[in-house]
């Protein structure tokens, strides 16, 4: 791997962590924010966040540094009977 493909890396996973940060804080701040139009502002930034985040991880997994596993169909249809008894 070259030193330029290292650095986009760790640009990207420092990009990556930044994201996740602001998402926690713009969401944390969404849930105890009392003024509605504020709280508006506040989820339609959280939103623009998330969709910067999703372009992030889409851009390192394309480039192999964020591999995931699928998840099996049996374990799939476990957790959504699982959860679909504990609603109320």
């Amino acid at each position: 791997m070259s030193r330029k493909s290292m650095r986009e890396r760790d640009l990207l996973e420092d990009i990556l962590t930044a994201q996740k940060y602001i998402t926690e804080t713009y969401n944390l701040f969404a849930n105890e924010c009392r003024h509605e139009t504020v709280r508006n502002d506040i989820l339609n930034l959280l939103n623009e966040e998330h969709q910067l985040e999703s372009e992030v991880f889409d851009e390192m997994h394309r480039r192999g540094w964020y591999p995931t596993v699928l998840a099996e169909p049996l374990l799939i249809d476990e957790t959504k009977t699982k959860y679909e008894h504990e609603k109320p």
